[in-house]
């Protein structure tokens, strides 16, 4: 494959429980948001684009802030995730507060993706060999047949501070994704990991793989996201908290044999900032890596 993939950078969300537009927190010794690690890996990793998606509000901070220290360094693209993105076929658009989660981040910068492309969360920190993993798989094997992601070992990916959501893979023996479950109120007690629902707790071992977000797609993915976009607002019309994520759109590609999805596994520790009090934690890390 002759193209440098693309990193699509999910930018536009408001982080509701950190408090804050957490994006463009400086978490690095040099004041770094989270997100400027995950282009320096992805360059490194021989990317040769960068997208972020954010919101118009916020247009001016993030290109102050984050965006010129980007732009000086590799292409730099954006595109906006507005509650009524990509709604343009629609006549009365559904009255709504905040966009329709990751799947819709992702369609809202369809027009300028035209290679294959990661996806990663803004305020996620993911470790150098994912990118490795990843940006390899882009170029050498990814087709509109197989697209891959990264996955992460549940163990390394929990705050001290609070429950967590993570979507729970099922891999086959040959190494291809068979489904995603997304488990909510995730947290390691003294006796293990364990998630909540309405029928209690529930062990999950520490090597558990998780998805963080991290995708890799081919291009064509955008066709089958806009395709299932459309069916779920016509179905979700009068649900304003009604949210799109992709790894419902993967799952969907799976279970209809479009696709295989190549799980790539890493064992890095993988730090974000869900809650205020994990922000200490994420700059003591990045101050013992640098």
């Amino acid at each position: 494959m002759n193209n440098k993939p693309a990193l699509l950078i999910l930018a536009a969300g408001i982080g509701s429980r950190y408090g804050g537009l957490k994006q463009v927190d400086g978490m690095g010794p040099g004041g770094e948001a989270i997100l400027e690690y995950s282009v320096q890996y992805a360059i490194q990793a021989g990317f040769g684009k960068v997208v972020f998606v954010i919101r118009k509000d916020i247009e001016d901070a993030f290109r102050e802030k984050v965006g010129k220290r980007v732009e000086a360094r590799i292409q730099t693209e954006y595109a906006f995730q507005e509650y009524d993105s990509c709604l343009d076929w629609l006549d009365e658009k559904p009255h709504r507060e905040k966009p329709w989660g990751t799947g819709h981040a992702i369609l809202s910068a369809k027009a300028l993706i035209q290679e294959p492309f990661a996806t990663v969360n803004a305020d996620d920190f993911y470790g150098a060999d994912a990118f490795v993993h990843l940006g390899h798989f882009l170029q050498q094997q990814c087709t509109p047949e197989e697209y891959g992601m990264v996955a992460y070992q549940l163990g390394n990916t929990l705050s001290e501070n609070g429950a967590v959501s993570r979507g729970v893979c099922s891999v086959s023996e040959e190494g291809f994704l068979t489904n995603v479950t997304e488990r909510t109120k995730i947290e390691r007690f003294p006796d293990g990991i364990f998630y909540t629902d309405e029928s209690g707790r529930h062990f999950l071992a520490d090597q558990t793989p998780v998805s963080m977000n991290l995708w890799g797609f081919h291009q064509s993915i955008m066709d089958e996201i806009e395709t299932q976009f459309r069916a779920f607002v016509e179905k979700n019309k009068g649900n304003p908290r009604a949210e799109f994520y992709i790894p419902t759109v993967v799952n969907n590609l799976i279970e209809a044999d479009k696709i295989k999805l190549r799980v790539l596994h890493s064992n890095s520790q993988w730090y974000g900032v869900t809650y205020p009090e994990d922000k200490e934690t994420v700059q003591a890390a990045l101050r013992s890596m640098s």
